[in-house]
């Protein structure tokens, strides 16, 4: 009797499927290469195909990248897909790699990356083959380029740091008293007084001091709880034990300050979810908005007297605050050959030199010619936070971590309660420190 197929023998065959799937239902940028593993052909050698995740204006801007480097390399027939952000899209890029028939490039948050790695789904960036690019270890943001180095090889080449930010209407700030005489944001850089210019900003609004998503969201409560963990030098997945997960005395005082601002001061709303807020503050019925800087292109749209800073130290540490970074990264099992490798490189270092554009969205661009220029330095209000990115705390490396992973999901999940005042923070603690030790315990998928 013929030896029953391994997981990884099925994968390598649900790979060949989704690829082929995806040709067929019009993602025509991996044509070339599904047809080329079934006839043993190769494919056509100008041909560079590249996946992301990108929807919305990150999407808009990235097609406008796209269109300048094929103006500027019309010999290359670039073939771009965008897939569904989150687990789906990782999904399809690990089957798609396991079937042997990955794009030449893929668009990964760092954070999904120690993963795709460590599962042999990428090939390192070599050293010489960046220099002769240009694109030298010390022209990147030093903390990114630390997380995308594995055993001492790059695995990713970051394109940006997108941080957990605050956003504040700058004539009710001013209306509460909370700009300085430059017409600058006053320090908010420590509990009581950040609740007191809430309490301010609450009054100046009639509504509410500050807006924040804390129902139908996981990320959000997410990304608010991690910043202020980080910046107690909080420490994630020390074990797969459930008191090993996290510091229980410093998670359980950061979700304490989370409830302290939407149940006991009632500074920020308790049932609100991802729109409700942005509208909140689109409508000047909150003086505040935390989110991830991506929203500024929805704010300036909108017309509002606004500007943004970084969150707020608020936990009397060294700062820190929750972040990631889209990366590009090479998936495959086998190392490039030269001339594919440069076709690569060159568009890759075509996206990092047109960061001015990707900056417009709100991201921090990590290669530092532009982050370092005088350009960038004068797109307001979004280099107002540019040194966030050497602060970012990213989410622990493990198969189920990661932006839109199941590690956020579950976190999410109990801290979106504390926001909401369901939920205590001590049980919302051990909530996470039991549903992610069971993660910790599973074997990785892939």
């Amino acid at each position: 009797m013929a030896p029953l197929p391994s997981r990884r023998d099925l994968l390598r065959t649900a790979g060949l499927l989704v690829a082929g799937g995806a040709a067929a239902g019009g993602l025509t940028g991996c044509a070339d290469q599904v047809a080329s593993g079934f006839t043993g052909s190769a494919p056509s050698s100008n041909v560079l195909t590249y996946w992301n995740l990108l929807g919305g204006g990150d999407g808009v801007r990235m097609k406008q990248m796209e269109a300048a480097y094929q103006k500027q390399n019309p010999d290359v027939d670039l073939e771009a897909v965008t897939l569904t952000w989150g687990n789906p899209y990782y999904t399809k890029l690990s089957l798609a790699t396991l079937g042997a028939q990955p794009p030449d490039v893929a668009i990964s948050h760092l954070t999904r990356v120690p993963t795709l790695a460590g599962a042999d789904l990428l090939q390192p960036f070599e050293p010489d083959d960046l220099a002769r690019h240009g694109m030298q270890p010390d022209k990147f943001v030093q903390r990114a380029l630390d997380r995308a180095t594995i055993d001492g090889k790059i695995y990713a080449i970051p394109l940006d740091t997108h941080p957990f930010v605050m956003f504040y209407n700058t004539e009710l700030a001013d209306k509460a008293g909370l700009l300085d005489s430059d017409g600058n944001l006053v320090s908010l850089d420590n509990e009581d007084g950040f609740i007191e210019a809430l309490h301010k900003a609450k009054e100046a609004t009639g509504g509410w001091g500050g807006a924040v998503a804390t129902i139908g969201d996981i990320a959000t409560p997410w990304r608010f709880f991690f910043s202020l963990y980080g910046q107690l030098g909080g420490k994630l997945l020390m074990g797969s034990a459930p008191e090993e997960i996290l510091e229980p005395e410093k998670a359980i005082r950061a979700a304490a300050l989370m409830r302290r601002l939407t149940v006991e001061e009632k500074v920020l709303p308790t049932t609100i979810d991802y729109g409700g807020a942005i509208a909140l503050f689109a409508n000047s019925r909150s003086a505040f908005f935390f989110q991830g800087e991506w929203e500024v292109s929805t704010f300036v749209t909108s017309k509002l007297p606004f500007s943004m800073t970084k969150f707020p130290n608020l936990m009397g540490g060294t700062y820190a605050v929750q972040a990631d970074s889209h990366s590009f990264v090479l998936p495959g099992k086998k190392p490039f050959e030269r001339a594919r490798l440069d076709r690569v490189l060159g568009f890759v270092r075509s996206m990092l030199d047109q960061s001015i554009t990707w900056a417009e969205g709100g991201h921090i661009p990590t290669w530092l010619p532009v982050q370092d220029s005088a350009k960038y330095k004068s797109i307001k209000p979004q280099s107002n936070y540019a040194d966030a990115a050497e602060s970012a705390v990213y989410d622990p490396p493990a198969w189920y971590s990661g932006s839109g992973s199941n590690f956020e999901q579950v976190a999410g999940s109990a801290l979106g309660g504390v926001l909401a005042g369901r939920t205590a923070p001590e049980a919302a603690i051990r909530q996470i420190q039991q549903g992610i030790s069971a993660l910790a315990r599973t074997a990785s998928p892939i």
